[in-house]
């Protein structure tokens, strides 16, 4: 028994075998590293010629952009040209005194229907002159019995103004600047007579004027009384003499024509001389003829229908 312990004991413990260690970490890290590495070795001309193909491209686009690339460079000379012919274009049109403009025709509108228009050329022309142009049409006129014909007064082509024919006769009546008031359109012009009327017809002149209401020439017209015969009787063919001079200090009587309030100078005879009629609201018919005084009330309230 002795010796088999001693045998035993003479036997060496076998070696045991080591057992693996699992990687670590940084084992892992190495491998990745060098995995790419090996792959940006292999492919490292290409990444290359990539990032030199970048910059190339992004060279082209600034030298492009850049103020100092040809092609901009036409741009911008031809933009400074541009500019500089603008320039003188927008100060010639400012600065140019002596310009050939066409002035605007304002349409024309009259203020009531007319038979016949006739125009006439009053440039340079006296007051004496102006009163026998418009008599010498009055008396020639052409529309037909109660046709009536406007006679449009004109300087240079251009109609002139109710304000502007009172100075060029040298009438008394006084009116204000404001058109809002009194309108500066105004007609003259002729009614013609019926054939065979009676004396009380007159020549058929008349004078048509547009107010806002009445009350806004109603004073004016007052003050015109003892000289409107004076600077009306010319268009009336009527010449102051002997058998006459008396209607020029003679004064308007109140009177009703075709119900509208009027006045009214009459001769010695009681025949219709010269009168002011109140046709409307807006209108002021100055005539020596009742005929005249009704057509035009007529194609007034007409007119006023129509619209």
């Amino acid at each position: 028994m002795e010796e088999e312990d001693k045998t035993k004991a003479q036997i060496p413990n076998p070696i045991p075998t080591p057992t693996p260690k699992p990687p670590t970490h940084s084992a892992l890290v190495e491998t990745d590293a060098e995995d790419m590495a090996g792959v940006i070795g292999s492919d490292a001309g290409g990444i290359v010629k990539k990032i030199i193909q970048g910059e190339e491209e992004k060279e082209m686009e600034k030298r492009n952009l850049s103020p100092e690339s040809k092609k901009n460079k036409i741009f911008l000379y031809v933009g400074v040209v541009f500019w500089i012919v603008a320039l003188i274009l927008a100060s010639f049109l400012l600065f140019r005194k002596n310009t050939n403009t066409i002035a605007v025709q304002q349409q024309f509108v009259p203020l009531i229907f007319n038979d016949q228009i006739t125009p006439l050329e009053i440039s340079g022309l006296k007051k004496d002159d102006i009163t026998q142009a418009v008599l010498n049409e009055i008396n020639n006129t052409k529309v037909k019995p109660l046709g009536l014909e406007g006679i449009y007064l004109t300087e240079n082509k251009q109609n002139i103004g109710l304000r502007r024919f009172l100075t060029l006769i040298d009438s008394h009546l006084t009116l204000d600047s404001n058109t809002t008031f009194i309108s500066d359109n105004f007609l003259l012009g002729v009614v013609k007579n019926q054939a065979n009327d009676d004396t009380n017809s007159g020549t058929g002149f008349f004078m048509l004027i547009k107010v806002r209401s009445a009350t806004d020439i109603f004073d004016s017209l007052r003050a015109w009384e003892p000289n409107m015969l004076n600077d009306l009787h010319g268009f009336l063919g009527m010449s102051a003499n002997s058998t006459n001079n008396y209607l020029f200090t003679k004064n308007f009587e109140d009177g009703i024509i075709d119900n509208k309030n009027a006045r009214i100078l009459y001769d010695q005879n009681g025949n219709i001389v010269l009168m002011y009629i109140f046709a409307d609201d807006n209108s002021v018919v100055v005539t020596d003829s009742q005929n005249a005084a009704q057509e035009i009330m007529l194609r007034l309230a007409s007119a006023q229908i129509t619209q």
